[in-house]
Order: structure tokens, then sequence, then C-alpha cells
């Protein structure tokens, strides 16, 4: 499906006023994502918060049904959550560790999660087990392989590392897990969006992922896939009287799908605006897009790397929309400063978000770029002008 890039920028009112290589920390909403929400907003102000989730209740759950549709699921394994962490959380602290029980993961895992092994660690005695990486510095799946024994109680690994500009294996690590019978946690924060999902074919038993980076979606919006067979051997951290019902004075009953794992109150706005965002990405045809955004990252990895003195901090043998890189007698800050004067936008990767894979290569910092669709061939070359100008 070939993609009309012009239509597609003018459905995202934010390419009149950045060029925005940030698409790993939130991409630019359209503006039909945008009206839903702000819609939303108004009717609560105009008629109550109540009541304008009581009309607009069919655009609510419509979020069920394009999360499942984006994940190749069915709805009742869906829930919808605050972010991508706390989605992750969800699924991760209902599963229930002994002294001895073994985590395995990657050397690029995400702070967030590895910080919740090292509390899980301390309260429980679980060890974690980091698998190496290969050559090629993505997750080493025969060594994986051989990591597994009996103790063995969870596999969990980040999709797309937020630092790197790598895309794990994922299916291989799915069909390892399947085979050795191990749950299988998959964080797609940064994949949803800009690698097609299918979670049967992943391999996964639940899986986290957020609405603001390549869906495009709102703020405080996330959702958390957990497989129908799995759903009620697990204990969520908390509930609420959305997540179970008090069923007798010193009883309650959990629900049976995965909205066990949200809470009564949420973005309600966010909600709907996220069930937007994810039918816009799929009418665009999700290899269409992923696509394209590999194309645009590829073309800006080369024309970085023809600038002296900058060098590409990228892994692995598969790489997505999101490109690392150093500017030599430049913090990464000082660059993403410099370029946001330039109406250009970027983030930077600190070293402590990833103390096994940039602190292990000594890098403090990276500055990252992160490219989407509506990014274009101009804006690729723009940017690499600004870098070079840098030096």
């Amino acid at each position: 499906m070939a993609l009309d890039i012009a239509a597609l920028r003018a459905q995202t009112p934010g390419c009149e006023h950045v060029l925005h290589f940030n698409n790993a920390g939130a991409g630019l909403t359209t503006r039909a994502t945008l009206e839903a929400v702000t819609g939303h907003l108004q009717l609560e102000a105009r008629i109550g918060g109540y009541e304008a989730a009581d009309r607009n209740e069919a655009a609510l759950e419509h979020f069920y049904d394009a999360t499942a549709a984006l994940l190749k699921c069915r709805r009742d394994e869906v829930a919808f959550i605050e972010n991508a962490t706390r989605a992750w959380d969800m699924a991760f602290h209902s599963l229930r560790f002994a002294p001895g029980d073994r985590i395995l993961t990657s050397v690029s895992e995400y702070a967030s999660n590895f910080i919740s092994y090292l509390q899980t660690a301390k309260r429980t005695g679980t060890v974690i087990d980091v698998v190496p990486d290969d050559g090629s510095g993505q997750i080493d799946v025969a060594a994986l392989q051989r990591m597994i024994d009996a103790r063995t109680r969870l596999i969990a690994i980040t999709h797309v590392p937020s630092h790197n500009g790598m895309v794990q294996p994922a299916e291989e690590v799915g069909r390892v897990a399947r085979a050795a019978g191990v749950p299988y946690l998959l964080d797609a924060c940064q994949s949803a969006g800009q690698v097609p999902l299918d979670v049967a074919k992943l391999g996964c038993d639940m899986l986290s992922g957020t609405g603001r980076k390549y869906l495009r979606g709102p703020r405080g919006t996330g959702f958390l896939y957990v497989r129908k067979e799995l759903i009620e051997k697990l204990d969520p951290p908390f509930l609420d009287l959305h997540a179970a019902s008090w069923t007798g004075l010193r009883e309650y009953r959990v629900r049976q799908d995965a909205r066990r794992f949200e809470n009564w109150e949420c973005f309600f706005a966010g909600k709907i605006g996220l069930g937007v965002a994810i039918d816009q990405y799929l009418a665009l045809g999700e290899a269409a897009v992923s696509d394209r955004i590999v194309a645009l990252a590829a073309d800006l990895r080369a024309g970085l790397r023809a600038i002296g003195g900058v060098t590409v901090q990228d892994r692995g043998p598969r790489q997505g929309g999101i490109v690392t890189f150093s500017v030599d007698g430049f913090e990464p800050a000082a660059v993403r400063d410099r370029l946001r004067a330039q109406a250009i936008n970027v983030s930077v990767s600190s070293g402590d978000y990833s103390q096994m894979d940039l602190i292990a290569r000594g890098l403090a910092a990276v500055t990252r770029a992160s490219v989407h669709a509506y990014n274009t061939e101009g804006e690729v070359a723009r940017f690499c002008r600004a870098i070079a100008a840098l030096r």
C-alpha cells in the first residue's frame, strides 16, 4: 500500500511548525485524534464527566476493538492502562516469585523494567540473569535457550530498545519461550506503531504498549495484552471496584477478562483518542508505515555517517526508526538544545537508562533522532545539514 505523504502531513498540524524527529518520545498527533480528545473534554465541560462517558460509551468501547485489531487478539485480552510502564508493571507484578526463581532478560532491557526486577529480587530472592548479546548486538537466542532451566519463571525483553536503534528478534524469543513453557512478557512501547504486531506470531503471553509514541495517540494512554489462558492465573497487584466486585462482607470476585488489570478512573478522552489513532494507523497499512520508517531511518544513518566527527551508535542486524549518534565536541544535550532552537526536535538517551549497553560501551549519553512515516527525505537532508553545521 502506497502512502500519500502530502495527505499524511496535511492531517498532522505539527508538521507546519517543527521538524519532528522525536517520535520515540511522543509522535505528532493527527487532527482527527486531537478533535476526538478535545471534543470529549468539551462534552465533559458542558454536560458533566459521567454523563459524557455514558453518551460516548460506544467510542470508549471501540478502544478494545481497535487494540485487538492492532495486536491480532481478542478484545477481552486487552486492558486500557494510563501508560506503558504501568501496563508492564501490572503484568509483571501479577506474577508470583519465590527465592531462587529466575528472570531472564536482555542486555538492552529498559531501565524501568530492570528496576522492577531489582525490587522483586530484593523482596523475594528472585535471581536476575541477563542473556548475552550475539556478535551483532541483539539478544543471543541460542544462549537464551541454553540458559532456561526448571527455575526459570519469566522471559522478558524490550522489543525495540529506546536507545540503540535495534529491533530485537522477538518472534525467535517467543518460539523458545513457548517450547520451554515459560511465560513471556514483551515490552512493545517503542514497537507499537512502527513494527507490525501479532501476538500469536510473537509468541508472547503478555505485551505492554503506549499510545503517545509511534501510534501518535494522546499522552497518558497505554494498553496491556494478556493471553486469555493466562488471565485467570495472574493476581493483579491491586484491585478496585472496576477490576473486581465486592460480593460479600469478606468476599470479592475478580473480573475474568483483561480489565482486571485496569482501574475505574482513567483518561476517558485519551481512551477515545487512542482508538482513533490506532484506526488511522491500521488504515494506512502497518507494513507500509514500517517500510517507510525503516527507509527514512536508513537514509538518516547514511547521511550522519557522511559527516566528519559524527558517529552512529546503533546496533543489531535489524534496525527501526530510532537513530542514535554522537557528535565530537558536543554533549548530546547541547546538540538537542541547538537543534531545538532551529525548530528541530530530538531527544537524549542517558546512560543511566541503559547500564548494560550504553555505559558498558563507554557512552554517558547519545543523541536520539526518531523518524516516522510523515517525515520526509527533505527533512532528513535538512537535519543532516544542521548537524554538519555544528561541526
